[in-house]
């Protein structure tokens, strides 16, 4: 079966695991923090904190950012639920923002529309966490001039999308938002297995972030309780915080597959220009990308659209399957998951998310895809027009 995604490992990679399996420090060791600093470095941004996972990242920060009961979060509806169910861990309430017809990324315009009424009725969102859906940038300038305008703070969530940039400018920088969160799933762009990471600019956020992933915890005197003289009090916990912290297992994996970050980037470029080149006779749509903006391709989505093809939606993906082609399906909209309708999320209420996944199939798209294997996929879909 070809997959839609997988991990590339390498012998270096195996070797710089090794190396910290025979080292002193398997946890809580150097390995994290030069990870840290190294995506930072990319990105152009001040401070990288690694957590266990990108779902970890994006709760802590909301958390960082003081999101609680009777604050609201907007994303989009169009990704994994972890975007959404971290503002439910907070104990807030969530909401859905439309997405572009054509880079399936939240609206700027539904969102402008969405914000205009919300301040009619008192009802702002505290955070808007805009999507890089499939690498593909969303409009973060656009996003932040909102933002000043509103005054509800910004989580991007880049857990497509490290690799990925809108003009000059590294998505991870958080030139244009309070936090960016990476994701390195094995089927990301580069994977520590599990794990993530959240970049701030800001120093109070970095040290919160910090401080949560780590049961709330802190050495820092000025921050610290006074107690007893007599007795020893090297640490203190000063809030309520979790066990979401990067192990140097998989900081050191992490570490090794970031320097073949561009590479692995070009590579996924070169296999999508091959599906654009191959494809465009074909009654479907393939990724349009935004000018101005490098996506990091972390998926190639294409849409099966019944009324000018001879197959549907369904049609296509089962003879994906039966051919051995592990096609996916990205994503489920958030809102017509079972949980979230009995929110009072109704089917209909994101129209272009509800399109979009009634169409979308995603190809198999990652590193080591073979030329033999990406043949196969073409020449099923070229199925489509006979």
């Amino acid at each position: 079966m070809i997959p839609y995604g997988r991990q590339d490992i390498s012998q270096a990679d195996i070797d710089a695991v090794v190396d910290v399996l025979r080292s002193d420090f398997l946890t809580q060791g150097p390995m994290v923090p030069r990870f840290e600093q190294a995506i930072a470095d990319y990105c152009g941004v001040q401070h990288g904190v690694a957590v266990n996972s990108s779902t970890s990242g994006l709760h802590i920060a909301c958390l960082a950012l003081d999101l609680g009961p009777g604050d609201c979060l907007w994303t989009s509806p169009n990704t994994f639920v972890a975007s959404a169910n971290c503002a439910l861990y907070c104990g807030a309430q969530v909401d859905f923002v439309d997405i572009d017809p054509r880079t399936y990324n939240m609206s700027v315009e539904q969102l402008t529309e969405k914000l205009e009424q919300a301040e009619k009725t008192g009802l702002l969102p505290k955070i808007v966490m805009p999507v890089h859906f499939a690498g593909q940038p969303c409009d973060m300038v656009a996003i932040h001039a909102l933002s000043q305008k509103y005054g509800f703070k910004i989580i991007e969530d880049a857990s497509h999308a490290i690799g990925a940039s809108y003009g000059d400018t590294k998505v991870g920088s958080c030139a244009h938002s309070d936090i960016t969160v990476f994701s390195f799933h094995p089927v990301k762009i580069i994977t520590t297995g599990e794990g993530g990471m959240a970049m701030t600019n800001d120093d109070a956020l970095a040290s919160r972030l910090r401080r949560l992933r780590t049961h709330g915890i802190t050495s820092d005197k000025a921050l610290m309780q006074s107690r007893p003289e007599n007795e020893i009090w090297n640490y203190q916990q000063i809030e309520l915080g979790f066990n979401y912290r990067m192990t140097d297992i998989q900081a050191a994996l992490g570490l090794s597959q970031f320097s073949r970050l561009d590479a692995f980037v070009q590579r996924r470029y070169q296999i999508a220009e091959r599906y654009d080149d191959e494809l465009k006779m074909l009654p479907l749509i393939t990724p349009w990308q935004a000018p101005n903006t490098h996506s990091s391709y972390h998926l190639y989505p294409i849409r099966i659209r019944e009324s000018v093809c001879n197959k549907t939606q369904r049609q296509v993906y089962e003879s994906l399957v039966h051919n051995g082609v592990g096609a996916n399906l990205h994503y489920i909209p958030v809102h017509r998951q079972p949980y979230y309708e009995n929110l009072g999320f109704n089917a209909e209420d994101f129209p272009e998310a509800e399109c979009f996944h009634r169409e979308v199939i995603s190809m198999p798209m990652y590193p080591d895809l073979q030329e033999e294997e990406q043949i196969k996929v073409i020449e099923i879909l070229l199925e489509i027009k006979r």
